[in-house]
């Protein structure tokens, strides 16, 4: 009985310790989340503006010779593959591997501690990285894929859906798509349209990346966040159903000390 009682302290303590560590970690990433929404909606926004851009410059047909509109196929895939920089978020980062098994890239560029873990190449932090380090490897992959190295590139970044739901997505980044909703605009482009999307394709891309990191970032953060709620619950859960049992145990044990009392009395 005694090492029963000894035993059920011990679990009591470590569950709680555990406890304390959700709570600490779940109000970190509750801290995190504003901040990192305003910086997805803000990098989305930028996004969109730039995309509206691009799609009106893909249209004019004195961009159909561009090297980024050229359709090669996708036997030489390029993947940027954003995951988390720490675990303790539920299947965020799982998600994002199993996802990525659907292709076959010929490389992968790691974005995320365990993503470069995973697949290893250069560091790149999710957290850390900035607009710069987007610019920089937009310069490299659009080179790249001029010189036929690739034929077609992809980010598989974490949709943000709600703060209990995120997904795993690809968002395809060259060769441009042609956007046939609208063939014609009021825009005049100087010196000429080829010019413009040759010098605006690397702000475009980068906008593509810095976009992707942000709402990954956030989606790794709610989904922490959702993750530390619920081994909360469960922590706390256990221990109670711990205390019950230690309390009847030290129960059982002083029950059995006052009949042996009583019994060693009565002889």
């Amino acid at each position: 009985m005694g090492a029963d009682i000894k035993n059920l302290r011990s679990r009591i303590k470590s569950v709680d310790s555990t406890l304390h560590l959700t709570k600490a970690m779940g109000l970190v990433a509750s801290s995190k989340i504003r901040r990192a929404t305003e910086a997805m909606n803000k990098s989305s926004e930028y996004e969109k503006a730039i995309s509206e851009a691009v799609d009106m410059l893909t249209i004019c047909p004195e961009c159909a010779k561009s090297p980024y509109l050229e359709n090669k196929g996708d036997e030489k895939l390029c993947l940027i593959v954003i995951a988390g920089d720490r675990g303790l978020a539920g299947g965020y980062n799982a998600n994002v591997f199993r996802f990525v098994k659907d292709y076959s890239p010929s490389l992968i560029i790691p974005v995320g501690k365990r993503s470069y873990e995973r697949f290893g190449g250069e560091f790149k932090g999710v957290e850390s990285f900035s607009y710069d380090d987007a610019i920089s490897l937009s310069k490299d992959l659009c080179r790249r894929f001029c010189d036929g190295e690739f034929d077609k590139i992809g980010i598989v970044y974490t949709k943000y859906i709600s703060i209990m739901s995120q997904e795993p997505r690809i968002k395809w980044v060259l060769p441009l798509e042609k956007n046939n909703a609208s063939q014609t605009h009021s825009i005049l482009f100087e010196p000429d349209e080829m010019t413009i999307l040759n010098s605006i394709v690397f702000e475009y891309v980068a906008a593509l990346i810095v976009a992707s990191v942000r709402e990954s970032f956030a989606s790794e953060v709610a989904a922490r966040r959702f993750a530390m709620d619920s081994a909360g619950k469960n922590a706390q859960q256990m221990l109670d159903e711990l205390h019950l049992k230690y309390n009847r145990a030290r129960q059982g044990a002083i029950t059995q000390e006052i009949t042996e009392i009583v019994a060693g009395s009565n002889s």
